[in-house]
């Protein structure tokens, strides 16, 4: 059999990993099954398991494709860079907004693969746990990473001024990532589900304004 080189192996991997991509965009994480990659790449059986030796493999590559792609936390460090602590708002709002623009653009199918993998870890935790374990640290969602460090800034900001939040600023990130997968939620839903009463409710723009009110008041700032 002739040598092949890295580049093709890497550009086998990528195709079976953009065609698990598309199968996940169509049905959830958790009824995916290996036949159904097999069917979009169009390869054989054998030539799947010579670069796979399961799905979850196939997940793992495909998670780390998609964590690739967000620059959210660069973004963050640079807005984290130019922050005043005396104008901390103003701060809040920038972040918020990044997360609103960055909705935007990564588009309803790459969120709803997000969903979907959510759906995972509340049906098959152990599963989603063993995923999660093969990742490398730069591999891991660039969300862990701006949960991490907007929690540190909300700390200093309440140090540096003086503040007596409402609620820990410990409560105020838990609120910001549930509000963060609710506005996604809703904004897939409006994509996906034309009907009336909801198709346009949803607009991560007003979404992600309110959620910076919100967490300004929480902190015992002015909106």
């Amino acid at each position: 059999m002739p040598k092949v080189s890295e580049e093709y192996l890497e550009q086998k991997r990528k195709e079976i990993v953009d065609a698990a991509y598309k199968v996940c965009v169509r049905k959830p994480i958790t009824s995916i099954e290996m036949k159904d990659i097999i069917e979009e790449t169009g390869f054989s059986h054998g030539v799947i398991y010579r670069y796979y030796k399961d799905l979850d493999e196939v997940l793992k590559d495909l998670v780390i494709t998609i964590n690739a792609q967000s620059k959210i936390d660069d973004r963050l460090d640079e807005i984290l860079k130019n922050a005043k602590f005396n104008k901390w708002e103003k701060t809040i709002y920038d972040i918020c907004g990044m997360l609103s623009d960055y909705m935007s653009e990564v588009g309803t199918d790459l969120l709803k693969v997000s969903i979907y993998s959510d759906m995972m870890v509340m049906a098959d935790p152990e599963r989603a746990m063993n995923i999660a374990k093969r990742l490398g640290k730069d591999e891991q969602s660039p969300l862990l990473y701006a949960t991490t460090a907007t929690e540190g800034f909300l700390k200093e900001v309440v140090k540096q001024n003086r503040l007596k939040p409402v609620s820990s600023v410990d409560e105020i990130i838990q609120f910001m990532i549930v509000t963060y997968h609710g506005i996604q939620t809703g904004y897939v839903l409006t994509d996906c589900f034309k009907a009336p009463h909801i198709e346009g409710k949803y607009k991560p723009d007003d979404m992600f304004r309110n959620l910076a009110r919100s967490v300004i008041l929480m902190m015992g700032g002015k909106v």
